[in-house]
Formats: structure tokens, C-alpha cells, sequence
């Protein structure tokens, strides 16, 4: 037996006023997708905002169903959206955002594993790592490429 350890690299800020314009920007977008969201039943409203290499700003939110397995995530609507819009345009950032019945939650907003998992085929799929910004009340993390959040990932070198 040896044990390993994995380790996962971010930056931390105290608020959205630390950012550069061009990541407020894109959390701002963020915020305004949540408020849009369809979450009747959890009321846990979470937005998105892609930012392609060509500079479009692609926004998406959570959408939920009463069963709640047919539902999607803020993530991948946006994510999927601006793959069907433009396919061949790599995504440069993605920043997720999320608000409950109190507000905006404190803290950093956290992908789930599945849309972890596209993050990680849309990196493979361009050849490029994503910065990821993920946005609390109380901090801002920005992290330099999926394998951050998801690290030992499936990827489809796998299936060689």
C-alpha cells in the first residue's frame, strides 16, 4: 500500500469587487441567470454564464421537473447551449452562481458531479482548461481548469 494525496489549486476572494471587470461581468451574468431559474420545488435557484473564446456570453439556469431526475443543472444548460450554438468556439470561463430562499448562498457555489464531468469533456473536447469562477456571498473561487473540481476524472482516453 502507498497513499497518495490529491491536491486541488484555487484563488480565493473576499468579494465580487476584487475581480476584473471582465469576471465581474461574467458573475454578474451569473447572478441574473439565477434569478431566472426553474426551481419550484427546491427553490434553490443556480445561473451560469459561459464566455467563449469569441467573446459571446452564453447564460444558463437550473431547470427543474417534479420528478426530479428529469431535471438540469444551471451548468450544463449553459454549457450545452452554447456547444449547439457554436460548436467549434472553446469556452474560456465558466462562472456558476446560486441563490436560496434567503438570497444569495454564502458559500461558493458547487457544481455537481455530473456537471463536473462536462466540464471536464468540454476541456478534453478543445484542448483547453476552463477558469472556473464559483460565487458566494461570503468568497469568490477561481479555479484554473475542471480537473480542479474533479480530479481523477473519466476521461475518453479511458475507453481505449
Amino acid at each position: 500500500m502507498r497513499p497518495k494525496e490529491i491536491r486541488i489549486k484555487y484563488t480565493e476572494y473576499d468579494n465580487i469587487n476584487e475581480l476584473t471587470a471582465a469576471d465581474k461581468n461574467l458573475v454578474q451574468a451569473a447572478r441574473s441567470a439565477a434569478k431566472n431559474a426553474y426551481a419550484p420545488y427546491s427553490k434553490f435557484q443556480v445561473g451560469a454564464a459561459v464566455l467563449l473564446e469569441n467573446g459571446e456570453v452564453i447564460k444558463g439556469n437550473n431547470q427543474e421537473n417534479a420528478d426530479f431526475t428529469d431535471g438540469l443543472c444551471a451548468e450544463r444548460v449553459a454549457l450545452f447551449y452554447a456547444h449547439a450554438r457554436y460548436p467549434d468556439i472553446p469556452v474560456a470561463v465558466l462562472a456558476v452562481s446560486a441563490q436560496n430562499h434567503t438570497g444569495q448562498v454564502k458559500e461558493p457555489a458547487q457544481p455537481c458531479g455530473s456537471c463536473r464531468q462536462v466540464m471536464v469533456e468540454t476541456e478534453v473536447r478543445f484542448q483547453k482548461p476552463i477558469r472556473i469562477i464559483l460565487d458566494g456571498s461570503d468568497g469568490i473561487h477561481i479555479l484554473d481548469g475542471a480537473e480542479n473540481l474533479l480530479p481523477l476524472a473519466f476521461k475518453p482516453n479511458a475507453l481505449k
